[in-house]
């Protein structure tokens, strides 16, 4: 794996996803949910509302690197916000 620059921020990242995968999975098991319908007007499960907040904050990371906002780490506490708007509201 010499092709890829593994740097422990990288390797974090791709843990918490699989992390986030396992969790989700887990409770998919053992709470069966039936979607519901949120301000999109779409249903939604658990897994659904993962998707569009992993997503979503990937766009929130591109802009915010592209358009020269500061720090990354704010960039991180705005899509903490998003994904609490996302999982309440979605």
């Amino acid at each position: 794996m010499a092709w890829m620059a593994w740097t422990w921020p990288t390797a974090l990242f791709f843990v918490v996803i699989a992390a986030l995968l396992i969790v989700f999975t887990i409770l998919g098991v053992k709470y069966p949910e039936t979607p519901r319908v949120g301000v999109l007007r779409i249903e939604t499960t658990r897994g659904d509302r993962l998707f569009i907040t992993l997503l979503g904050s990937a766009f929130i990371n591109l802009a915010w690197l592209g358009l020269e906002l500061g720090s990354q780490w704010w960039a991180l506490a705005v899509c903490l916000v998003y994904a609490a708007a996302v999982f309440r509201w979605v």
